[in-house]
């Protein structure tokens, strides 16, 4: 580009700054650089109407470049807690059957009830309690039908739902249920609940003094080992 040329884009460049582009929209459509838009539109005065329009441009493109690396990170973050989790299933591997054996005991000993006439397991994780539901059966050889189980439940939540749920969960009959707890929500709490679970707490139950006490030898001989 010739001399004329290169002045030509230096007084388009001006004649846009004027009008009140920023110099950044100017270098976009001129090909300038920042050094040379700057110098040739030093002496440009923009009007107050200018320089308050520039600014509310300058505000939304940082919100959006905040809304961008808000949704980066957060990206980020989901994509190393699922490479955590592939990763701890990797290191755990298929379990033995001693290796389900010893797992149960240990959900026992933090769940589990260590008093009392029977077996009970209480909790509100589908997985962990169906895990639960088949350690008793094949460890503790308790049968399925005598399986006795009972909710924990908010009274704004469906108790026939709930109950529904885990009885095709675990493939137990409804009447295997016992009657349910219901919880009663504060009206006047101003405390809103993030924790209710749409389930309810199931509890499982067996009566039998017997087993509630090989279990708990099993726990004394994991602790002592």
């Amino acid at each position: 580009m010739g001399f004329a040329g290169k002045v030509a884009e230096k007084e388009y460049a001006i004649s846009l700054r004027e009008k009140g582009y920023s110099y950044n929209q100017i270098q976009k459509i001129t090909g300038l650089s920042k050094d040379t838009i700057s110098r040739s539109c030093r002496d440009v005065v923009l009007t107050s109407q200018q320089i308050k329009h520039l600014e509310s441009r300058r505000t939304a493109g940082q919100m959006l470049a905040s809304i961008k690396g808000a949704k980066a990170n957060q990206l980020k973050r989901q994509i190393m807690q699922q490479q955590l989790l592939d990763e701890g299933i990797k290191q755990v591997g298929e379990l033995s059957v001693r290796d389900k054996f010893i797992f149960g005991i240990s959900l026992y000993l933090g769940e589990g009830s260590k008093t009392g006439s029977g077996v009970e397991f209480t909790n509100s994780d589908p997985s962990t309690v169906l895990f639960m539901y088949r350690w008793f059966k094949d460890f503790c050889e308790i049968p399925s039908k005598d399986i006795r189980a009972s909710l924990w439940i908010h009274d704004n939540l469906d108790e026939s739902k709930a109950k529904t749920y885990w009885s095709e969960l675990l493939g137990i009959n409804l009447d295997q249920f016992d009657k349910s707890y219901i919880a009663k929500n504060k009206l006047n709490s101003l405390k809103v609940r993030k924790n209710i679970h749409q389930y309810g707490i199931i509890k499982l139950r067996y009566y039998s003094v017997v087993k509630l006490r090989l279990i708990l030898g099993w726990i004394k001989g994991v602790l002592s080992g």
